[in-house]
């Protein structure tokens, strides 16, 4: 589901109006790889990322997300940054900003497939050969596979 159910309710009420929202980025590690996704909306490949359902864990939504659009079954092992993504505005006219909350993720099964319609594709890259994409989902990756057991935390200054 591109639009979790809360979000189109939330939306009948405020309009376009910008929208808070938690967000989690699964990055899943197998070996020297990690799973990459190929958005249907841009076109751009990212680690899985998805929207923290009402009540739901943040870990469990992570491994949610990757059933989900990758069909891959993963287990949350640590939190590795804590972050605000720039607003987003979306083709229509929806505004919207996450807490986002990036989760190193062991695989356990499953071959990547694109499974849910927001994907195109999916796919393990090595590390040392992953596809262009923007600098902040190469530092999510980064965070998540180079963890060090210190949560990265932003700070205004």
């Amino acid at each position: 589901m591109a639009t979790p159910d809360f979000v189109l309710a939330l939306r009948e009420k405020i309009g376009n109006a910008p929208l808070w929202l938690s967000g989690v980025t699964a990055v899943v590690v197998n070996d020297d790889s990690v799973l990459l996704v190929r958005r249907s909306d841009t076109g751009e490949w990212t680690p899985v990322t998805g929207i923290v359902d009402p009540g739901e864990q943040p870990a469990v939504a992570a491994e949610r997300e990757t059933l989900e659009e990758a069909n891959v079954i993963s287990i949350a092992e640590a939190i590795t940054w804590v972050q605000v993504t720039d607003p987003i505005r979306y083709e229509n006219g929806d505004e919207s900003q996450y807490i986002d909350m990036v989760f190193r993720c062991r695989y356990v099964s499953g071959e990547p497939v694109p499974a849910d319609g927001e994907n195109t594709d999916a796919a393990w890259f090595p590390l040392t050969a992953l596809p262009p994409m923007s600098a902040n989902m190469v530092e999510r990756i980064r965070s998540a596979t180079e963890f060090s057991g210190t949560t990265r935390f932003e700070r205004d200054e």
